[in-house]
């Protein structure tokens, strides 16, 4: 193991050094139109060999009712399918009637990448962008959707 007294450009260096058996050579990507609550969570339970999944036109439903102190009734809770294999990344938001079209699965092998979600380049309820780190290197990928 090594160890530096300070974190510098030459910490940097030996720490990508020591991760460089994690570099990914090639990514598996699917995409899916899905539509289908039932057809998503088949998805993510039989492609786990995959690296990452893109889909658009997902599916939100009602996952269940939690109590609140503002209605009897509770208040719902919705989302889309989550899967223990698979890390979702999605832009939510404030508005509960508008449901975001695109998601993006990472399979949970990959998270050694740091993938994260950039809204702060791309804030657009159709697109999402995610970047991440193979040794040096950032690379950025994007899943589209168009409903023209």
């Amino acid at each position: 193991m090594i160890q530096t007294p300070s974190i510098g450009p030459q910490t940097i260096r030996k720490t990508f050094f020591l991760h460089e058996t994690m570099i990914i050579k090639e990514l598996k990507i699917l995409q899916n139109f899905c539509k289908n609550y039932l057809l998503a969570n088949l998805i993510l339970e039989n492609n786990k060999n995959l690296n990452i999944i893109f889909i658009q036109e997902s599916t939100w439903l009602v996952i269940r009712t939690i109590p609140s102190l503002i209605s009897e009734e509770g208040k719902e809770v919705i989302g889309t399918p989550n899967h223990l294999s698979w890390i979702m990344f999605v832009k939510y938001s404030s508005n509960s009637n508008e449901h975001l079209t695109v998601l993006i699965y990472i399979n949970l092998r990959l998270t050694h990448l740091y993938f994260s979600l950039r809204k702060d380049l791309i804030n657009y309820k159709n697109i999402n962008l995610i970047c991440f780190f193979n040794c040096d290197i950032i690379y950025f990928i994007i899943n589209i959707y168009s409903d023209n």
